[in-house]
């Protein structure tokens, strides 16, 4: 029998609603928690269920909601409305990010309520994250990681380091100090502000340098970013790249020139077999998708595979404390990283002339070639 789950909040929540679009999934889709504004009507109404106002309004026979409201962290009553749900005997999966305060007094409701509850850091369930995930395990599985670097924006952070604790098996121990900021003569010098801040740090014993675009138009929080996620993972035997959070995903063997090439007339000449190997690889799809398919399937997908894994754990009954330690140190990480990058440089946006790859490929066709 398909569990019967209820959507709370239709912004991002639109892209969780997508998860019940068609397609074997055994969650029914039961209503929708909001508040009544055009968009969460037009959202019931599409979907063909009843828009509940409050927590206390879900009939009996709910087994899963999705709080994908905001949190204290950006203003919203998110974990009030999680803990008001679970204190009914529901079981709560809660979209990303929480303080850590918010985030233990969920666990604590939790385990009070004997409910599961989980937090949805979302972008790890990707399809293509996944597949970097797993070819990062294999490739760990046969050497040690010599570093981490990876660059993402304010908005994505919780996630990057979400992915690169997957990336390297655990969090644990970790700590990051700032770069120094660019000074006043490289300031004078720029034509435009530093996106970026840098910083540097270790992860699971691991060295990780992170480039943070720490620049957010309060107006659109959502839009301006740079990258959602780029990240390289580097041993002995070369780097592994996840280009965009979409994909694709390269494989980099490193450099080495082979001893028995010192002494050659050409370098080339050596008979060492990695000379041959191709200097990237892709692997997998070699193209991302549209940002249209994205939002079409990609994160729904995403959001599928969430729901499967927290289905998985209300099953077994999952202890919600010891189950939330990992999201608990996560949190607290991405708190102290926050914190070293501050303050967010404030920018009031304007829609960007977005390029296909082709348009820019024209237009250097036409330009003529130096020489």
């Amino acid at each position: 029998m398909a569990r019967r789950v209820v959507v709370a909040g239709t912004r991002f929540g639109r892209v969780y609603l997508s998860a019940f679009r068609g397609g074997s999934f055994d969650f029914e889709l039961a209503g929708i928690l909001a508040r009544g504004s055009e968009r969460s009507l037009a959202c019931a109404r599409h979907y063909g269920v009843p828009l509940f106002r409050e927590p206390e309004e879900l009939p009996e026979d709910i087994d899963i909601v999705c709080v994908v409201v905001g949190t204290a962290v950006n203003g919203g009553d998110g974990c009030e409305i999680a803990q008001r749900l679970m204190r009914r005997g529901i079981s709560v999966l809660q979209e990303h990010p929480l303080h850590p305060d918010e985030l233990a007094a969920c666990l604590r409701t939790a385990k009070e309520a004997g409910v599961a509850y989980r937090v949805n850091a979302h972008f790890a369930h990707l399809r293509p994250v996944r597949r970097f995930v797993a070819l990062a395990e294999a490739l760990r599985a046969r050497q040690p990681v010599l570093f981490v670097d990876a660059l993402a924006s304010m908005q994505t952070l919780y996630t990057l380091l979400d992915i690169i604790g997957r990336l390297l098996g655990g969090l644990r121990p970790s700590a990051f100090e700032a770069a120094p900021a660019p000074s006043e003569r490289l300031v004078a010098l720029a034509k435009t502000p530093q996106p970026f801040r840098g910083l540097h740090g270790v992860i699971a014993g691991v060295p990780v340098s992170l480039r943070i675009q720490n620049e957010i138009d309060p107006a659109e929080p959502d839009n301006y970013t740079h990258f959602f996620h780029r990240i390289a993972i580097g041993t002995e035997a070369g780097t592994l790249t996840l280009i965009n959070t979409h994909g694709p995903v390269v494989w980099s063997p490193r450099a080495h020139m082979p001893a028995d090439s010192q002494n050659r007339v050409f370098y080339e000449a050596s008979p060492a077999d990695h000379l041959d190997f191709p200097t990237c690889t892709g692997i997998g799809a070699g193209e991302a998708p549209s940002f249209r398919e994205i939002l079409a399937k990609t994160w729904p997908e995403g959001i599928r595979q969430a729901l499967e894994e927290f289905g998985r754990a209300v099953d077994i009954r999952e202890d919600p404390l010891a189950a939330g330690q990992y999201h608990l140190a996560l949190a607290n990480l991405w708190r102290d990283v926050t914190t070293r990058i501050a303050p967010v440089r404030i920018m009031r946006g304007t829609a960007p002339d977005i390029l296909p790859a082709e348009a820019i490929a024209a237009a250097a066709e036409r330009r003529p070639i130096k020489t």
